[in-house]
């Protein structure tokens, strides 16, 4: 496919972007950045949040680890439709009766200051991981298609990529970012069904012949039963995975979080959650239903698929059959995806961790982000942290480059396991109990319980005959909780024991 086709396209889509930016952001306050005035229609909101939760970890690193995993992903997906319930009927109705802008504010009115600076310290860390990885799945994605092919180097095409999301957000934040997202993920929903109507139609099959080639293929084995202490795929621990996960990265996550305290009110908020989860646990399906067609594409085509040691790199099995073998609509719609899938997690997470930092770290109140004053640090902010995705995403090009077949989705989660495992501990002991916390202890424990889970999971086979999956993160939110009661006080006793801690 022509470079310069693919360049005239996206200079279009980010013109489209920015257009959107302008007007978004027209007569925008200070506060408008932070919670878009509490104006956004509840399902704008729920579509646009398909792009953010998806990104281009899914839209890429999904489809393509069907050939390690099948379709027991399917497994984790079931296990959101659990975590959102918990999310939409337990911490919603929390935030919205707290009217909170920031989350972790719960954590300082529960506990304490320590609490407080310790959850925003682990999302910061938390999202920064996330969103990177998912931008470097991007910008790969555009190195192979475009700017490898002007001889760009990798940074440059990543600080392109950053500085376009830090132009379209930098104003209307998360109010311009609702609008975006819903933007974005039409082009992502796009480009999924492009690669299967490219795959059908060059394969000459019905709609009766895919499915019949998909649900035949071993690939499309969803449920998983054997060896449930050894194999990581096991339902049980891929289902209670995704529910942790969905919790503690939507739920406790700032980012997700966000987007949906910018609608009116608790119920629009949940009418919102509600019609996302149908909509994203069919979405996920139709990507799985795609990677099982890469492969079954690429074994009719008899493509050899790019590979390293004589075993596949599966991130980039998508990538180079759209560029190179499916046409060039569905090229330009794969580009189209997957910046999309990513600009509409990237830019959600770039205002958020903004945020948080201008609220939780530098203490911005509900009064001050409403002066205009609050802009002008506000605006630093978001450019640092701009700064700081260009030089994690360079460092992860370095990891890449020794670890050429490292598969996204896992590394992602497996991140996850770590980060959010000290969120999911002091949410839930603050919502399941009514002791207070030793609060100066709490960054003690939060710190030394996911090194207590990472020598738990490196030995687990060889202590207790089990191996540890995406399900780390239930394990290290337990030992999080388990160290919370350890520090804990009874209620009668709290008042009287904090003024001495």
């Amino acid at each position: 496919m022509p470079p310069l086709l693919i360049a005239s396209v996206l200079s279009a889509y980010f013109l489209s972007l920015l257009t959107i930016a302008y007007f978004t952001s027209r007569n925008a306050r200070s506060s408008t950045f932070f919670n878009a005035d509490r104006q956004s229609p509840w399902y704008l909101v729920a579509f646009g949040m398909i792009g953010a939760s998806l990104s281009g970890v899914t839209f890429i690193s999904i489809p393509g680890a069907v050939l390690v995993r099948s379709f027991s992903y399917f497994q984790i997906v079931l296990g959101y439709v659990a975590g959102y319930l918990v999310i939409a009927l337990i911490l919603m109705p929390l935030y919205y009766r707290l009217n909170l802008i920031s989350i972790y504010t719960y954590l300082e009115k529960r506990f304490g200051k320590y609490a407080y600076k310790t959850g925003a310290s682990f999302f910061l860390l938390s999202r920064t991981i996330g969103t990177a990885f998912r931008l470097f799945l991007a910008v790969e994605a555009l190195q192979i298609g475009l700017f490898g092919k002007w001889d760009f180097p990798f940074w440059l095409t990543t600080a392109i990529s950053i500085a376009l999301i830090w132009l379209y957000t930098f104003r209307g934040g998360i109010k311009t970012i609702v609008w975006t997202d819903t933007f974005q993920t039409f082009f992502l929903l796009l480009a999924l069904f492009s690669a299967i109507g490219a795959i059908k139609q060059d394969l000459r099959w019905n709609l009766e012949n895919l499915a019949t080639a998909v649900s035949q293929s071993p690939l499309s084995k969803i449920f998983f039963w054997d060896n449930f202490a050894e194999s990581k795929q096991h339902f049980i621990k891929q289902f209670l995975a995704g529910m942790f996960i969905a919790i503690a990265m939507t739920g406790l996550d700032q980012d997700l979080m966000q987007k949906n305290l910018t609608c009116k009110n608790l119920r629009e908020a949940q009418k919102n959650m509600f019609s996302f989860v149908i909509v994203l646990v069919a979405v996920n399906f139709v990507f799985l239903v795609m990677g099982a067609l890469l492969y079954l594409y690429a074994q009719n085509k008899a493509i050899v698929l790019p590979s390293q040691s004589g075993k596949i790199l599966t991130d980039q099995v998508y990538p180079v059959l759209a560029f190179e073998y499916l046409g060039g609509v569905a090229g330009i719609a794969f580009i189209l995806g997957v910046t999309a899938a990513t600009y509409a997690s990237s830019d959600s997470a770039l205002a958020s961790l903004t945020t948080s930092f201008c609220i939780d770290f530098l203490g911005l109140t509900k009064k001050e982000i409403a002066e205009p004053k609050a802009q002008k640090m506000v605006r630093w902010v978001h450019l640092g942290f701009s700064l700081l995705l260009l030089l994690i995403v360079g460092l992860f090009e370095r990891l890449r480059s020794a670890y050429p077949q490292m598969n996204i989705i896992g590394a992602l989660f497996q991140a996850a396991g770590y980060t959010y495992g000290a969120l999911l501990g002091l949410f839930a002991f603050g919502i399941t109990t009514k002791r207070y916390l030793r609060d100066k202890l709490v960054p003690f424990i939060c710190i030394l319980c996911p090194i207590i889970a990472f020598v738990i999971a490196q030995n687990s086979k060889e202590w207790l005959g089990y191996v540890f999956g995406d399900e780390l993160i239930l394990l290290n939110g337990l030992l999080n909780y388990t160290g919370l009661w350890l520090i804990s006080l009874k209620p009668r006793l709290s008042a009287q024991t904090n003024s001495h801690t």
